[in-house]
């Protein structure tokens, strides 16, 4: 794909929507070459002495050469496979290293939902560079985004939304998963998953595992909490309740049956997870399939 910019109008729907896409683009930035170019969106140029702040959201993935990015954070080091994440209102300011140049590719968004993912929720929060490193998936969303604000076509506002949050998605799960990379933490984390997936109509001595792998349980549960998102005794009762969900769907097993050969001891206390995880008690979903089919 070439060099380009696109400049998108949003409308009232658009808006209303949650998150919408205001700029997209890519160019090359050879070496010795002044940055920002002349060619520079008028409305987003500025000059590295002063900076610049603005009224939206950008992320910007670099995937060729390195240079500098500056904000009230404090100053970062860019490279192949970084992303900068420039927040709306923030003072900021970045340039590609002069021998060097990069490749740059952006997208400027804004919306209440584009203030939740990048302002208020932790996980990218306070994050100005991620290293991403050559990230398949990632330069594909932005392909896809361009390609959507190069056509205007009605709708295409709502799709390109769909791409950003797709996009943030990948952004959030290499940030949390940064650390665990290749570490015998990752390694226990997987095999207590598959193991806890394997038993799953049994029982898992949670604290036994940790200790054959020469962990403390309260490290373990710490770092399983951070990798997945819950505790690993919830990630193994999530599980149970999905399967039993499966059995109460296409098998003729009892709900008490059901409940034992799941490993709940009480049928109520089985009944009251259930209700809580799927919304329904496990009674009434099997009523409301065999409604379905009488």
């Amino acid at each position: 794909m070439k060099d380009f910019f696109k400049y998108l109008t949003a409308g009232a729907e658009d808006k209303a929507w949650g998150l919408y896409l205001n700029v997209a683009g890519q160019s090359k930035i050879k070496p010795g070459v002044n940055y920002p170019p002349v060619e520079h969106p008028s409305g987003y140029y500025f000059t590295w002495e002063n900076g610049r702040i603005l009224n939206e959201y950008q992320i910007n993935y670099i995937t060729e050469g390195r240079g500098t990015l500056e904000n009230n954070r404090g100053k970062f080091t860019v490279k192949p496979g970084s992303l900068m994440i420039i927040r709306k209102g923030e003072w900021h300011r970045y340039r590609p290293a002069r021998n060097s140049g990069w490749q740059e590719h952006y997208i400027g968004f804004d919306g209440t939902l584009a203030k939740h993912f990048l302002h208020d929720n932790h996980v990218l929060q306070e994050q100005s560079v991620i290293e991403c490193g050559d990230h398949e998936d990632i330069i594909d969303t932005y392909y896809r985004i361009f390609e959507l604000a190069q056509n205007e076509a009605p709708g295409n506002q709502h799709i390109a939304s769909g791409f950003i949050i797709k996009l943030l998605g990948y952004i959030a799960a290499q940030q949390k998963h940064r650390n665990f990379a290749g570490t015998q933490i990752e390694r226990v984390i997987q095999d207590a998953r598959f193991h806890m997936r394997r038993n799953i109509e049994g029982e898992v001595d949670l604290e036994k595992l940790a200790h054959d792998n020469c962990i403390g349980y309260s490290y373990f549960r710490k770092m399983f909490k951070k990798y997945t998102g819950i505790s690993p005794h919830q990630y193994y009762l999530d599980l149970k309740l999905m399967r039993a969900k499966e059995l109460i769907l296409t098998s003729d097993k009892s709900i008490k049956e059901i409940s034992y050969h799941l490993g709940f001891q009480s049928i109520h206390y089985f009944s009251r997870l259930f209700k809580k995880k799927v919304g329904q008690n496990p009674s009434e979903l099997r009523n409301v399939i065999k409604s379905k089919f009488n």
